[in-house]
């Protein structure tokens, strides 16, 4: 059971540069940066990006990590799942207004897989952020 203000469940997902994605994180997407903690070499040991009631946190697992999007660079068979426009291993987050939501990722240059489009849910869009972590965006209906 989660702790009052606690989500019940928190994706966890790792960057190459966790302050870096912290940071556009937070410019393209509208999450709220919680107190990183980041050691004394620059990598972020944890954090935590908040966005309404949820919260997706990050760190840099290991100087050997790479992300999808290096790592399509040098893997065929990664490279040929990552064909389709769809969110393969990512984060889904409701957003009030998506028409809003796509313009800002947009400016931040967030890599867009899908145009927002209806679905029985609701209006969304799906993007790829610097280090290729895919997100999907709805507004539910």
């Amino acid at each position: 059971m989660a702790t009052e203000g606690t989500p019940t469940v928190a994706p966890m997902l790792a960057y190459e540069d966790g302050p870096a994605a912290m940071d556009w994180l937070v410019r393209a997407f509208g999450f709220v940066e919680q107190e990183p903690i980041v050691n004394e070499n620059g990598v972020l040991g944890h954090g935590a990006l908040s966005f309404g009631d949820g919260v997706v946190m990050l760190a840099t697992p290991s100087p050997d990590y790479e992300g999808p999007r290096r790592h399509r660079e040098h893997c065929e068979r990664a490279a040929a799942w990552s064909r389709v426009p769809y969110v393969i291993d990512g984060v889904h987050v409701s957003v009030p207004d998506v028409g809003e939501h796509l313009a800002r990722a947009v400016a931040a240059g967030a890599t867009i897989l899908s145009e927002p489009t209806e679905t029985p849910w609701g209006r969304q869009y799906r993007a790829e952020d610097p280090e290729g972590h895919r997100w999907t965006f709805m507004q539910p209906n």
